[in-house]
C-alpha cells in the first residue's frame, strides 16, 4: 500500500476507483464496503484508493467537540495495510479546506490529483462548503468529468454506523470481548512506556505505563484486562489497569501492564498492546496488602484464560 500525505502528491498516472470516509475502526462493515472498490479497481485496471482526511472534520470545525475514535491514524493506517488497498491517501483537513465548494473539490480532489474513473460512495454521503451537496450531485459531476457513482446501499451504510456506534459504547462499557467481534481484530493502544510512580514494583507487580500521546483516542472504561503485545517478534501476554489507582490516592488515569514472565526494561519504547478480556472493575482495597492479594487472583485467572485460548 502507498501512503500519501495530501492528494496533491498522488500519484495519478493509473485511473482510479475511489471511496471517501473516515474509516475509523476499520472495523467488520467498513471491509464489506473495502473488499468492494478492490473488486471494482480489479475488474477495471484502476488503482484502488481510500480518501480520508486527518484531523477529523470535528476536531477542526467544532475544537471543543471532545470526539474519541477507535484507532489513531497511524492505527488506521496498519490496519488499512493488511487490507489489499494499493492506495491511502489521507489529506490535511483544514477550515481553508473545509470552504472550498462542491465543484471546486470535485475537481480538485477526486478529478485533478486522483485521476478518478469511478467513486464508490454511501447514499448520505455530504460533501463541499456546508456539506450541501449529495450522491445526486456527485453523479452530476460525474457526467461533466468522465467517472461514474455508485452508491453503497442504506443497509451497508446502516451496518456501518452501527458498528462504530456498537464498537465505542462496548469500550465504553468495558466490554472488549463485543468490540473485538465487531472489529475483527483486537482493540489496541499504542503508546511509549514511560516512568509512572513505581508502586507495582513494590508490590512485586513491575508495571510499563503506557503513555499515548493522541488526546483523541478512546480509552476504554477503567478496570483490569487481560492484554497481549507482539513485542521484538515475541507475544507475550499480561494484564493492564486503566485508572486512577484508588487503593493509593491516585488521582490522574493511567494504563499500566504487568508482563508475565519477562525481564528486560521497556522504558521508553513504543509498543502496541492488544485487549483481550475485560477481568474486573477497578476498586478501592482497604489496604495495600488486599490490592496486592487481588492482582495474584487476576494474574490466576489471566493465567487459566490465557492457557484455554493456546
Amino acid at each position: 500500500m502507498k501512503l500519501y500525505n495530501s492528494a496533491d502528491t498522488y500519484d495519478n498516472k493509473i485511473p482510479s476507483v475511489v471511496t471517501i470516509g473516515t474509516f475509523d475502526g476499520v472495523h467488520i462493515g467498513h471491509k464489506k464496503i473495502i473488499e468492494r472498490l478492490l473488486e471494482s479497481a480489479s475488474n477495471n485496471g484502476l488503482e484502488s484508493v481510500i480518501l480520508t482526511f486527518f484531523p477529523h472534520p470535528r476536531m477542526v470545525l467544532q475544537q471543543d467537540s471532545g470526539i474519541k475514535l477507535i484507532n489513531t491514524i497511524e492505527e488506521r493506517i496498519q490496519i488499512l495495510e493488511k487490507t489489499g488497498l494499493d492506495n491511502l491517501v489521507i489529506h490535511p483537513f483544514t477550515k481553508e479546506f473545509s470552504r472550498l465548494s462542491a465543484g471546486e473539490y470535485v475537481q480538485q480532489m477526486l478529478v485533478d490529483s486522483l485521476n478518478v474513473r469511478h467513486v464508490i460512495i454511501g447514499y448520505d454521503h455530504r460533501f463541499g462548503r456546508n456539506r450541501n451537496s449529495n450522491i445526486t450531485d456527485l453523479a452530476s459531476y460525474g457526467i461533466q468529468n468522465n467517472f461514474t457513482v455508485e452508491e453503497i446501499s442504506k443497509q451497508d451504510i446502516d451496518d456501518v454506523a452501527i458498528s462504530s456506534t456498537k464498537i465505542r459504547e462496548a469500550l465504553l462499557n468495558g466490554d472488549v470481548t463485543k468490540a473485538n467481534t465487531y472489529l475483527g481484530y483486537n482493540f489496541m493502544l499504542t503508546g511509549r512506556v514511560v516512568r509512572g510512580k513505581e508502586l507495582g514494583r513494590k508490590l512485586q507487580y513491575p508495571t510499563a505505563n503506557l503513555h499515548i500521546k493522541e488526546d483523541y483516542k478512546l480509552i476504554p472504561k477503567n478496570g483490569v484486562y487481560i492484554v497481549k503485545s507482539n513485542i521484538d517478534g515475541v507475544i507475550h501476554f499480561g494484564m493492564m489497569n486503566i485508572g486512577n489507582n484508588p487503593t493509593v490516592n491516585g488521582t490522574e488515569q493511567t494504563i499500566e501492564t504487568h508482563f508475565f514472565d519477562i525481564s528486560f526494561n521497556l522504558y521508553d519504547r513504543k509498543i502496541q498492546i492488544e485487549l483481550l478480556k475485560r477481568i474486573r472493575d477497578e476498586k478501592k482495597f482497604d489496604s495495600v496488602d488486599q490490592l496486592q492479594e487481588a492482582m495474584q487472583q487476576d494474574e490466576e485467572f489471566s493465567r487459566d484464560y490465557i492457557n484455554s485460548m493456546v
